[in-house]
């Protein structure tokens, strides 16, 4: 039901014990990356919608504008916004739809979710929104539920990219679409030195200074750097099952858009 907050959060079972990953550029075991996420985005839900603010001098407002222009909303559709924080994308969606849409948040992170149903009841959106404890990898909803995935700077924090691109696909409807929102690589390669210099030396001194944590920041920043490039996060969605797939890079490749459908 719109307006309810569900808890539906299921972790992915499978014994990883003996398989490691990245958080940032330190290597962790597989079972320990999604509560080491959890504490980043608990540490910073208060602050985060402000932080992307400040971190991109506002340009992400433009890339999510882009994505969402791209994704061409259409009346009656049924999203669902994965790792989706405090639905400024499920918000901007339903803002195009002017009410003729439902939009359904999931996030791994209580807090995120919590900040976006006091935004929605604050804006008479609770209708239109349902928000739910979730796990990208393990998704809590049947098949073919959705007309559009999305997921905005959000699945290069997930342990097992492939797993969540899978259950993507499981959840769309046949037809639907798959879009992704996320850093990417720099191009020209002289312009990377200077992002480099902006990433490492900035964006946490201002995590301490807005949010009082620059060690969330730190990750954010190296989480980047560990993210595959645009082709080869293409290939990853082609691999899940997705055709069409293509890519519009945003701000010469410091973020890009993916898309992807499913047939």
């Amino acid at each position: 039901m719109a307006g309810a907050f569900v808890k539906g959060y299921v972790t992915h079972m499978t014994d990883q014990s003996d398989r490691t990953t990245h958080f940032g550029f330190e290597t962790v075991p597989e079972d320990e990356k999604a509560g080491k996420v959890h504490g980043v985005f608990s540490s910073v839900a208060s602050k985060y919608d402000v932080m992307n603010d400040v971190m991109s001098l506002r340009i992400h407002r433009i890339w999510k504008e882009a994505m969402i222009d791209w994704m061409a909303p259409r009346p009656g559709m049924k999203l669902l916004d994965v790792a989706g924080g405090t639905g400024d994308i499920s918000f901007r969606t339903l803002d195009r739809l002017k009410g003729d849409g439902l939009a359904t948040v999931c996030d791994m992170t209580e807090g995120m979710l919590v900040a976006g149903r006091q935004r929605a009841e604050a804006e008479s959106m609770s209708h239109a929104l349902d928000w739910v404890c979730g796990d990208a990898m393990a998704l809590p909803f049947e098949d073919k539920s959705f007309d559009t995935y999305t997921i905005s700077f959000g699945i290069r924090n997930v342990t097992r990219i492939a797993d969540a691109l899978k259950e993507a696909y499981r959840v769309l409807k046949p037809g639907g679409r798959f879009m992704c929102l996320e850093f990417s690589r720099v191009d020209p390669p002289l312009l990377e030195k200077a992002y480099d210099l902006y990433s490492f030396n900035v964006i946490p001194k201002m995590g301490k200074l807005i949010a009082n944590d620059s060690e969330s920041y730190q990750y954010l920043v190296e989480s980047i750097r560990k993210f595959p490039p645009q082709d080869e996060f293409a290939d990853m969605i082609r691999d899940a099952g997705f055709g069409r797939v293509q890519y519009r890079n945003q701000t010469l490749g410091v973020a890009a858009i993916h898309s992807g459908w499913r047939i």
